[in-house]
């Protein structure tokens, strides 16, 4: 008798409430959702996501935000090894890697058959044989959406460019303007995202010029950028995720300051102490380069971003930023070092922003010294 009360007793103490803040309606389905949990890695949020391109540079944040919330997340991947580090982003059984193909609509129906939000930041820089930029930007998503709209998912998230337009030069911003009609003809309540180019660990944008012996400008270094961090695009599509406001809104994500392409390669050099040689290539000369050395498999410099460095990063009317979801950008100054650091010779390594290399004596004076000190 006294067994089964104490065990009453620590069954009615466990037990947790429900308060009106734990329910949560979803407006396009009415579908509620219940979270468990004080909130956290290891609580419930009683949502389900599904990222496609979780496995690229902006992917993997922004599954690392939603899963040490409590979100499970479910990561459609194509490559065995490239899902691995996603696992210990959640807690046990929170990330669930399903292996799919662009090509194949039941795989992209196991993956959002269960999420009331789907992120899509599938994207290519460059073309293959077996995907263009048609089938990806325009073909995939637009059978994203609407799978995602049959099988009756809440929000859809599609993650653009900024300068998408479809009178660009560029065939990559084309087919991402059109990517974006595709998908709001298919959903239309998905949200749009636009970022700027985006900087941060292991990016192809500080890391790409960096890592060269020597520096090549295309128009002579005065096409404007505004780069973004990861940080801050990441955190964006995470108040999206519980901001329903968001809802069928054009979102275009950059930078607090706007630069040159010279400026920023004088930063890079200044960060790295290494003030390396320029070149400035006419335009036909970088694209017969580029045409006739191009390897997909190894990431090199294609004709399509020869293209892209003539464009200058160009600011919607209208469309809604960072301050409209309440995020103040960081700066390239401030959070570039980070991703730059590795890149700097074993005497500045540690050195903070603003140091000055002293300048060595040559070989001439040194021996000079020597000489007079015997």
């Amino acid at each position: 008798m006294f067994s089964v009360s104490r065990r009453n007793l620590c069954v009615s103490t466990l037990s947790q409430k429900r308060f009106a803040h734990d329910l949560i309606i979803r407006q396009r389905t009415g579908k509620p959702i219940i979270k468990y949990g004080a909130g956290g890695r290891s609580s419930v949020s009683g949502h389900i996501a599904t990222v496609f391109g979780c496995t690229g540079f902006l992917g993997r944040y922004i599954v690392s935000k939603l899963a040490r919330q409590g979100t499970q997340v479910v990561v459609p991947y194509r490559d065995e090894d490239s899902k691995r580090h996603l696992k210990v982003c959640g807690d046990l059984g929170q990330v669930v890697p399903l292996e799919f193909d662009l090509r194949n609509e039941k795989n992209i129906e196991e993956a959002v058959r269960h999420s009331d939000i789907v992120y899509n930041l599938i994207g290519r820089d460059h073309e293959t044989r077996n995907f263009s930029f048609e089938k990806v930007h325009v073909e995939g998503a637009a059978k994203i959406a609407r799978i995602s709209r049959e099988l009756g998912v809440s929000r859809f998230v599609h993650v653009s460019a900024l300068n998408a337009d479809k009178n660009s030069p560029s065939k990559f911003y084309r087919t991402k303007a059109l990517g974006e009609e595709a998908v709001r003809k298919e959903f239309p309540g998905a949200t749009i995202v636009r970022p700027s180019a985006i900087y941060g660990q292991e990016d192809r944008f500080l890391t790409r010029y960096a890592s060269t012996k020597y520096e090549y400008i295309l128009n002579g270094g005065r096409s404007k950028v505004r780069p973004v961090h990861v940080f801050d695009v990441a955190l964006a599509l995470e108040r999206m995720f519980k901001d329903e406001s968001t809802t069928g809104e054009t979102y275009e994500l950059y930078g607090p300051r706007e630069y040159t392409f010279e400026q920023v390669l004088d930063l890079i050099d200044e960060l790295i102490d290494n003030r390396r040689l320029r070149f400035n290539i006419p335009k036909p000369i970088a694209l017969a380069v580029t045409k006739a050395f191009y390897l997909p498999f190894l990431l090199t410099i294609s004709p399509e971003d020869i293209e892209r460095l003539f464009i200058s990063d160009k600011i919607t009317l209208g469309a809604k930023t960072f301050e409209d979801l309440g995020i103040r950008p960081l700066s390239l100054e401030m959070n570039s070092l980070g991703v730059l650091r590795r890149f700097r010779t074993p005497k500045a390594y540690d050195q903070p922003l603003g140091y000055s290399r002293p300048i060595e004596k040559n070989k001439v004076e040194k021996k000079r010294e020597i000489y007079t000190e015997y």
